[in-house]
């Protein structure tokens, strides 16, 4: 292993998949010194991103709720069929915990706890750092790195309830711009309250007040250095992690109110900003990627994905029958997971199914997910594994 040079033992080991390079730690004392090297990291975890994304999946139910799998798919070489062998993760001590997000390699973690509400974990180097108190609750909240400070920053978005008043949509404030015409509201509005936290920084920073409300999203959406939302409106607003500031991101013509279109989430497709929508005339997803980030006309509709019904759902939708029976699940049951290297999209239906859809085919496949015998449901969120260590925030 001595004659190795370090900087082919550096390139060899950032290929490994994630459990591989977690016991190439075992081979000697210097891949273990390695696998703690910045520059692993740093190389390992852009291989990563190249590739198809895993999974972190959290089992739903009062009893086992706390607990984390790391999901990876496998496809059959003679049948092709598609599996995702789960495999069970260390958790934090924590009494009780909920995924919340995933970014570079670490997870947010909103937990039950008498001295904390929020950590940040990572399932594989088992290191977490528990967040300061914050006393909003009932929000949204997002995870992300400022590449220009070289820190991670947590965001918090609460609600209250405010007295009416007359506001101009024309007004910037936090760097929110708007072309609107001035309404006057006829009852209490909904405003948005805003904190920030610089992970390693002892307080959360208010930045005030804004008049939206943003939907829930199962998993963040996180392009460019930005966060974004859908807000109660329809429209996609975006919050910069270095200016720290909130902004209008153009969305798609043909997702409006009377389009005949309901705007279904935001997720990201092989790093784009993309928009899902329900064409209720057609009974279809539509899927739109925005091709060149905060350009307009940049907005091109990807996938068409016709109604389909997982083998788990089957025997209860069956009784449902009628002639336009295929429709009757939900399209707010139906969450974008990925876009995976060849061209098929990973789709969850409820908290129970994984489908493969082949965009080129048009052909749905259940994918059979395992958790070590246990069969459950389950929230998934994509997620890119590395060694990211939280004692990187601030001396990155």
């Amino acid at each position: 292993m001595d004659r190795i040079p370090q900087e082919l033992t550096l390139d060899i080991l950032s290929r490994l998949p994630i459990p591989s390079l977690v016991q190439s730690k075992s081979v000697c004392q210097d891949w273990r010194t390695l696998t703690h090297d910045q520059l692993l990291v740093n190389k390992h975890l852009k291989q990563m991103v190249e590739n198809d994304p895993s999974f972190i999946l959290q089992i739903m139910g009062y009893s086992i709720q706390n607990q984390l799998y790391f999901g990876d798919l496998s496809s059959d070489p003679n049948d092709g069929n598609v599996t995702m062998i789960a495999k069970k993760l260390t958790i934090p001590p924590l009494l009780n915990f909920h995924l919340v997000s995933s970014c570079n390699g670490l997870l947010l973690l909103s937990a039950t706890h008498p001295s904390f509400e929020l950590c940040i974990y990572n399932p594989f180097t088992r290191d977490y750092i528990e967040l300061p108190k914050l006393s909003h609750h009932d929000g949204v909240r997002g995870f992300g790195f400022d590449p220009t400070t070289k820190k991670y920053k947590v965001v918090e978005i609460s609600y209250k309830r405010t007295t009416p008043f007359t506001f101009s949509h024309r007004v910037v404030r936090f760097g929110m711009r708007r072309s609107h015409q001035t309404e006057t509201s006829s009852s209490s509005l909904i405003e948005s309250e805003v904190h920030i936290l610089t992970v390693g920084s002892p307080t959360w920073r208010n930045l005030g007040c804004f008049p939206f409300r943003f939907m829930w999203q199962k998993s963040q959406v996180l392009v460019n250095r930005k966060l974004h939302w859908r807000t109660t409106t329809n429209l996609i607003m975006s919050f910069d992690l270095a200016t720290e500031q909130f902004k209008e991101v153009p969305r798609p013509d043909v997702i409006t109110s009377n389009s005949g279109r309901r705007f279904h989430e935001l997720v990201i497709l092989r790093g784009c900003l993309s928009a899902v929508s329900f064409d209720g005339n057609n009974q279809e997803l539509e899927i739109w990627v925005m091709k060149e980030y905060a350009v307009k006309d940049s907005w091109v509709k990807q996938f068409n994905i016709g109604a389909y019904v997982p083998k788990i759902f089957q025997s209860n939708y069956q009784c449902h029958s009628s002639s336009n029976s295929r429709f009757y699940l939900p399209k707010n049951c139906i969450q974008v997971l990925c876009l995976l290297r060849n061209g098929g999209i990973l789709l969850q239906y409820g908290n129970k199914a994984i489908v493969f859809y082949d965009s080129h085919c048009r052909t749905f496949q259940d994918i059979q997910v395992t958790f070590e015998g246990i069969s459950s449901c389950f929230t998934a969120v994509a997620h890119v594994a590395s060694l990211n260590s939280t004692d990187t925030f601030v001396d990155a």
